[in-house]
Parts: C-alpha cells; sequence; structure tokens
C-alpha cells in the first residue's frame, strides 16, 4: 500500500489497528513477527581483519612478490618504494571501510530512546524498540520520530526533516490523503519518518513501518550491502590489468631462468 495516498480508514484497516491503539497482547504478538524497531548493523569486523583484507587484492599480491623478490636480489630502494605504495593502498582502503561503519552508528544513534503510544485505549510511555506496525504514536515538540507512520491527526504539526530529505526548512503536516502516488519523501506532507524531529506543534501517526524497513533503514542498509560499481571502462582495465600483470610475471620468470642458466 502507498500510505500517503490511502485515507486514514483504509490504513487502520490494512493494519488492524484503529484510533484506539493496538492491545498488549497484539502487539506483543506483532513484535515477535516483525521484531525490535532498530536499525541494525553487520557484525563488527575487527581492526586487525579490516587491514589485512585491504592486502587480498590480486595486484597488491603482484607488489608484494615484487617487492620481496627486489629485496632478495639486493634492490631495497625498489622493495622500499613498492612497500610504500602498498601501503598506501591499504591505509586509504582502511579508512574508507571505517567512515562506512560510523555512518551506520551516526545513523543508529538518531533513533529515539523511547516513545509515547495508546495502547488498550490509553496513553503509555514504551521503549522505542518496542513500537510495532499499527501502534498509534504521540508526537510533539522535540519529540524524535520513533518510525515510519502515516499522520492521522495534526496541530500545527512541523517536522524538521533534513537528515532524509535535505530541505532546511520545517515541513508542515496533515492527515489529507496525497493523490500523486509518486511524490518525494519531502511532498509527502501525511507521512512521518524514523529518526526526524518534531519542531512544532502535536500530532498523532499509525506506524506503517519499523527498524530495517524504514526509510532510514534502506539508508542504513544501502550503506552495508551496497557494493560500488564499477563502469565498463573501469572493469576492462581491471581485466586489462590482470592479463598485464601476469604477461610481465612470466617475461620476469624468463629473464630470470635465462640469467641464472648464464651464471648471472
Amino acid at each position: 500500500m502507498n500510505w500517503h495516498t490511502a485515507e486514514t480508514e483504509d490504513i487502520f484497516k490494512e493494519l488492524k489497528t484503529s484510533a484506539g491503539g493496538l492491545s498488549e497482547a497484539d502487539a506483543a504478538l506483532r513484535y515477535a513477527e516483525h521484531g525490535t524497531n532498530e536499525l541494525k548493523g553487520k557484525k563488527k569486523k575487527s581492526a586487525i581483519i579490516m587491514l589485512l583484507e585491504q592486502f587480498t587484492d590480486f595486484m597488491i599480491l603482484v607488489l608484494i612478490a615484487a617487492a620481496v623478490i627486489a629485496g632478495i636480489i639486493g634492490e631495497p630502494v625498489d622493495a622500499a618504494a613498492i612497500l610504500v605504495i602498498v601501503i598506501i593502498n591499504a591505509v586509504m582502503g582502511f579508512t574508507q571501510e571505517q567512515k562506512a561503519e560510523k555512518a551506520i552508528e551516526a545513523l543508529q544513534k538518531m533513533a529515539s530512546p523511547s516513545a509515547f503510544v495508546i495502547r488498550d485505549g490509553h496513553e503509555t510511555k514504551i521503549p522505542a524498540s518496542m513500537i510495532v506496525p499499527g501502534d498509534i504514536v504521540l508526537l510533539e515538540t522535540g519529540a524524535i520520530v520513533p518510525a515510519d507512520m502515516r499522520i492521522i491527526t495534526s496541530s500545527s504539526l512541523k517536522i524538521e526533516e533534513a537528515a532524509l530529505t535535505g530541505e532546511s526548512v520545517s515541513s508542515e503536516k496533515n492527515p489529507g490523503k496525497i493523490e500523486d502516488a509518486d511524490a518525494v519523501l519531502a511532498d509527502r506532507k501525511n507521512m512521518a519518518y524514523k529518526g526526524t524531529m518534531v519542531s512544532y506543534g502535536r500530532g498523532t501517526g499509525v506506524v506503517t513501518a519499523t527498524g530495517m524497513n524504514t526509510e532510514l533503514g534502506k539508508i542504513a542498509s544501502m550503506l552495508q550491502d551496497e557494493k560500488e560499481e564499477k563502469t565498463p571502462l573501469q572493469k576492462k582495465m581491471i581485466s586489462f590489468g590482470k592479463y598485464i600483470s601476469i604477461a610481465v610475471l612470466g617475461i620476469c620468470a624468463v629473464v630470470f631462468v635465462t640469467g641464472i642458466l648464464r651464471g648471472e
């Protein structure tokens, strides 16, 4: 369902909830089904593992082998120069990987620690990690939106969404449906998203997504899983580089064996 294009009644029907909120029993069942409302990161690698992984590339292994051979045959300057290049490359790769991990941690810190919801018809404060789809959440000035939700009531409600949309001005929210099914996040005036902050007013919303299924969770997933896509030219250059490396190693082997046979 496109939550921003649907009527409130249809959303309640889809999520099997109401303005009176979920019962504690129903919330417990949904928690077991959907899991905790938190951004999850991959298991952290140790700094040593991350550093060692920088030396597994084929070209890097060729350079290391070249440095070892240069050292054996008495060319310390060449060996040192090659090792410096290898180390610089490793440091750059290691730094880039650490930045990605820190970005995930920054997203996790944007989460709200607690939230006010309506359960069994009564307002109650719960850990934000316990929120489930269908919960009715109360929003007020200064609160961090704990999950993605469709606004169902609004009293001058404004939410600062720069972290997601880049908009410097707070977005004014209202419960009316939006006709454009392809509206971008910044134009979905009836939606509130996890990690954004209420800058003014009050309102309520029905939770439509939690944890890694939120818009913030999607960003976290991309940071963790998305690998840099190389251009066709880059792919050809990598392939060409491997062929060149193999050819050069073959030539070196021939020269080396020939030199030994000649007594050099």
